[in-house]
Parts: C-alpha cells; structure tokens; sequence
C-alpha cells in the first residue's frame, strides 16, 4: 500500500511539474509573440502591406449620396469595382450612380434605403442580392452629427442619433454578414470617428455613438475569429476614425492651432479609408497620428490629460 501511495505522490507531483513546465511555454511563446509583432508592426509603418485588388468585388456603401460615401463610391469604381450606393436622398444618391456609369468601367446601382428601419434594410438588401449579387465589401458610412449641449438634445433627437449612427450597422451586418460567413470571404468597413475614442463638449450622443461602433467592430471580429479556430475565418475589418472631415455635418470647428490640426478633405480620407481596406488594417485614424498621440496622453494622469486639452482648446461649438 505504501508503494502505491508513493507512486499516487510522485505521479501528483510530475503532473504538476510537467503542467507548469508547459504553462511557462506558453508564457515564453506569448511574449516571443508580442516582440514579433511589435516588430512587424514598426516595420509596416516604413513599408506598408501592398494594396489588395478589390476589381470585380462588389461594395455597398452607405450614405453614398454626398460627402465621405460619394467619394467612397467614386473611388472603389474606380478600382474596378461593382458599386451598390444606399442613401436616403434619393436624389442625391442617384446622381453619384449616374456619374460613375458616365466614367465608364464600373458597374453601379442606387438604392433608397432608410438604414435606422431594420425592415427596408433587410427587404432592400434582397432586392440587391437578386438584382446585383452578394455584398463582399460593406461600408458602413452613413451617420449624422448635430452638435447641441447635451440638455439642448431632444429624446427624439438622441434616438434618431442612435438609429442611424449604431443600429444601421447592426442591421446591415445582419443582412450582409451570413453570406460573408458562408462563403469566408468580405469585409466589413465601419466610420467611427476621433469623437468614437475621445469625448467632446456638444457632442455628447454623437460620441457615445461612435464609442459604440468602436466597440461593435472589436467584438464582433473577436467573436469570429475564437469561434472559427479549427476553419481560419477570412473576414476582416477595418475601423475608421476620422478628426473633422469638411463634409458640412460639422458647422462649427474650433482650433486653436490650425495648421496642426486642419480640417480633412473627403478625398483626402477617402485615400487613407480605401487603403486602410485594401491593406486589411484594423483600425486607423484620419491623419493616422491621433490613435498613437490619444494612447500616449491616455497615459497621463487624468489632471495632465485635461491641462492638454485645454492647451490645444480643439472642438465644436453647438449649432444653435
């Protein structure tokens, strides 16, 4: 009895040694991993991933009737791309159809669609995959932005922010996203906004919007790539966050310093989106540099964070 009691022991104690043997590993691996990646990750910063092809591809952009979605539109049609334009400017939106037909090469189709009603959506999406196909490039863009001081918002003003803003997505991606699945093939673009990573005076409803679609994007890739561990999910996506972009939505920019921090033009985004896409980045800001100076000052204490905040005195101004 003895003897086998000591085996029992030993056995016990090899099993613990070998676990922790294992366990220091993996730690040893996950730290080999985190320097190959910081390293990669430096390197692409002075040599980009080249720009995948998206010709033959077909884009649904949302909000395509003016601003950042027209040129989004304009833009993947002329990368040879099929491009499917929702607005709810009916108008609007057709005229950014015409004009890519008249550019010649790209094929493109309008649709008014209202993306805060779940019902369109879905009825309109159908209709695209019959008439067009199957959606492999989803740009969630359409958003809007009144600035008010947060009692000069009304209940309905704030829902409607929410209903366009985060639930489009929400409905979109659950009209575009299964045959995206199925096929392990798509990708799904997402405008937040700066004001989606740090809180402004005016906009505070805007904000939590975009907050929200930052979040929605991160988990929503985390929860396809853990549940596709044994079939490598293909999906990607690409988050945006735009500083103030002259598209009209924002009437009153403040700067202090405005050669520092100008407004950006929605070509000049369009660029950095489109090719924030085609190089399967997850995330980036417009200019790229405030992600990295947000994570630096998010650093500081909360004090020293809002004395540079104060300094640099860059915001909107409620409308009215």
């Amino acid at each position: 009895m003895d003897g086998q009691n000591n085996w029992e022991i030993f056995r016990e104690i090899m099993v613990k040694v070998s676990g922790g043997a294992l366990l220091f590993v993996e730690i040893l691996l996950t730290l080999l991993k985190i320097l190959y990646y910081t390293g990669e990750g430096i390197y692409r910063l002075f040599v980009p991933v080249e720009e995948k092809s998206v010709a033959g591809e077909i884009v649904l952009v949302t909000g395509a009737g003016h601003g950042i979605g027209k040129e989004l539109a304009l833009k993947y049609a002329s990368l040879g791309a099929t491009v499917v334009c929702w607005d709810l400017n009916q108008q609007g939106n057709d005229e950014v159809v015409e004009e890519i037909k008249q550019l010649g090469g790209s094929k493109a189709y309008g649709y008014k669609c209202d993306i805060s009603n779940r019902d369109e959506v879905l009825k309109v999406a159908q209709k695209v995959k019959e008439e067009v196909g199957d959606v492999t490039i989803l740009v969630n863009n359409a958003g809007i932005m009144p600035c008010h001081t947060f009692m000069g918002h009304s209940s309905e003003e704030i829902k409607r922010i929410f209903d366009i803003n985060v639930l489009g997505h929400f409905w979109t991606l659950q009209a575009f996203l299964p045959s995206m699945i199925k096929k392990n093939h798509g990708h799904i673009v997402a405008l937040s906004s700066m004001a989606g990573v740090v809180g402004l005076a005016n906009l505070v409803p805007y904000c939590a919007s975009k907050f929200a679609v930052r979040g929605l994007m991160e988990s929503l890739n985390e929860e396809l790539r853990s549940s596709s561990k044994d079939n490598p999910s293909n999906l990607q996506f690409t988050t945006i966050y735009p500083y103030m972009v002259d598209t009209g939505l924002c009437k009153k920019p403040r700067f202090r310093f405005t050669s520092f921090m100008p407004l950006v033009s929605a070509k000049q985004a369009v660029e950095k989106i489109v090719a924030a896409q085609r190089r399967n980045i997850r995330e980036i800001s417009i200019p790229a540099y405030w992600l990295y100076v947000n994570c630096f000052l998010r650093s500081f204490p909360e004090k020293g964070l809002v004395g540079v905040v104060d300094f640099f005195n860059s915001g909107v101004d409620p409308d009215s």
